[in-house]
């Protein structure tokens, strides 16, 4: 007997819709999976016969062929275990091909017949809800898959649940869309910039990254406070809204990180060891799984000690800086992840970290503060907004009470700055979600400066040798700071304090 089941996988940032044929004949018996099933889905004949068993059901003695169709895409997981189990239960007649139709299953399946957590509930539901309003998931699932409007979500916790439930002997709730504002509590919140004393240029340069969604570069010696200022970073910028949301939690979701939590509702920050490789920071596998760059995604990725990372894995911050997105490409297909974030680099001036600083003598020679400094290529330091020098503090600075702004009051300014530029972008079609996201066509037409502003640019260009891509971003900066100021036009001391926020354009560290 024939039986036929819908279910799905992930395939980059999308769901594919996949028909579980599942075949029970006479003869000698046997289990066998066709249709591009990796090691998972293959190990997964014993995973179904023993929970079939376990849950009460006899197993079939016949033959059986399992089809996952379209068969020309290669399927990975142990979702796939569920509705398997469901169409070996149709075809032999447990179940009705009517009670299974319109649904969608998906779960991976224990010896006892326990539905345990899969990777991808969310991008699934999303995927899938055009085609099919009803899904059923193990429980530990339905925290992210509710997050989906629009569709019934059925969370079972055992094989046997779910027949019972298609069966009508007793059906399951639908699982309810839980909006707890606790999770918004986050670790972070201890942290505040009020307990940074001095560094009020860098509190400020920090406020402008965060108002136009700027990446950012602290140069500084050892002890500076570079680190300490970068983790309070992510305390001013605005809340994540409910696309961004959603778009966060579906990445997090493939990656198989959320472990039945829900809908991710604070900025992610991704702060990976400079010992990391190329693949755990881009991503990567026999079949690419997200990494460093689009766990990030939305929020923060901060680079402690930037020199010290391989070459590599620097350079792989190119794409995603400029177009937010990663291209990850294997034999059989590339993949496309979403990698859109603030980067936040911190680096020393030199191997021994005190070539700029006033108490301390620099021991490096000329030669290693180059090689040193040259490990950071210029294109990666054109992609980079803001360079804030973080000088070391003075005991005067260190011995005084914290006078400076709490992280909530600077927080308020940057939300008033990007509520201003989501109403400039609202009539573009493919708006940009903050001044740094513009495209050059944008930025030529928001960012109109004054005759004095011109004037400026024009000996900055002249006597700094900027680059086109350095211009760029001079004009994208000046925008923020006009913007923090409520100011239709740019004028010359907001260009003036972008073009001081470029000090490696100056060679002054060189």
């Amino acid at each position: 007997m024939l039986s036929r089941v819908n279910s799905a996988c992930v395939i980059g940032m999308e769901a594919c819709h996949i028909e579980v044929e599942v075949d029970v004949t006479g003869g000698l018996p046997g289990f066998l999976v066709v249709g591009l099933p990796d090691a998972a889905i293959r190990e997964s004949r014993d995973r179904i016969r023993s929970a079939i068993r376990n849950s009460g059901f006899i197993f079939p003695a016949g033959k059986i062929i399992v089809n996952l169709s379209p068969a020309d895409i290669k399927k990975e997981g142990a979702g796939l275990d569920l509705p398997i189990a469901v169409g070996i239960l149709a075809a032999t007649g447990i179940l009705k091909q009517e009670d299974i139709q319109g649904i969608v299953f998906c779960g991976e399946l224990s010896l006892n017949g326990k539905l345990n957590f899969f990777r991808g509930a969310l991008p699934i539901t999303i995927s899938m809800k055009e085609l099919f309003r009803n899904f059923v998931m193990p429980v530990a699932n339905t925290a992210e898959a509710v997050s989906v409007e629009g569709v019934t979500v059925y969370g079972a916790p055992s094989l046997g649940k779910v027949v019972e439930h298609l069966k009508n002997i007793k059906l399951l709730e639908p699982a309810c869309r839980e909006i707890s504002e606790s999770r918004k509590k986050h670790s972070r919140e201890i942290l505040d910039l009020n307990d940074v004393k001095g560094q009020e240029h860098v509190k400020r340069g920090m406020e402008v990254a965060a108002s136009g969604g700027h990446n950012i570069l602290f140069l500084g010696p050892p002890g500076s406070g570079k680190s300490m200022l970068a983790k309070r970073f992510p305390t001013i910028l605005p809340e994540l809204s409910a696309e961004e949301a959603l778009e966060t939690t579906k990445i997090y979701s493939i990656a198989g990180q959320l472990k039945g939590a829900g809908l991710i509702s604070s900025r992610p920050v991704r702060s990976p060891h400079h010992t990391v490789s190329y693949a755990a920071m881009a991503g990567g596998g026999s079949w690419p799984r997200p990494g460093e760059i689009s766990l990030a995604h939305n929020g923060v990725l901060f680079l402690d000690e930037f020199p010290e990372f391989r070459r590599d894995v620097i350079e792989t911050l190119r794409q995603p800086l400029e177009s937010g997105e990663i291209t990850i490409t294997r034999v059989r297909r590339s993949l496309r992840y979403a990698a859109r974030f603030i980067l936040i680099a911190a680096m020393n001036p030199c191997p021994c970290g005190y070539f700029t600083d006033p108490h301390k003598m620099c021991r490096c020679s000329p030669n290693q503060i180059q090689r040193y400094l040259s490990k950071i290529s210029g294109p990666i330091l054109d992609r980079i907004d803001i360079h804030l020098e973080v000088p070391r503090l003075e005991y005067k600075q260190l011995s005084e009470k914290r006078s400076g702004e709490f992280s909530s009051v600077i927080k308020e300014r940057v939300e008033r700055c990007r509520r201003l530029q989501e109403e400039r972008f609202e009539p573009l079609k493919n708006r940009p979600a903050c001044n740094a996201q513009m495209s050059s066509k944008e930025t030529e037409t928001y960012c109109v400066l004054s005759k004095e502003a011109k004037e400026l640019l024009k000996t900055a260009i002249l006597e700094l040798g900027i680059s086109a891509r350095a211009y760029d971003k001079i004009l994208k900066i000046s925008r923020t700071i006009a913007d923090m100021e409520n100011c239709v036009t740019i004028e010359s001391h907001h260009l003036s304090e972008a073009v001081g926020y470029r000090c490696l354009d100056r060679n002054l560290w060189l």
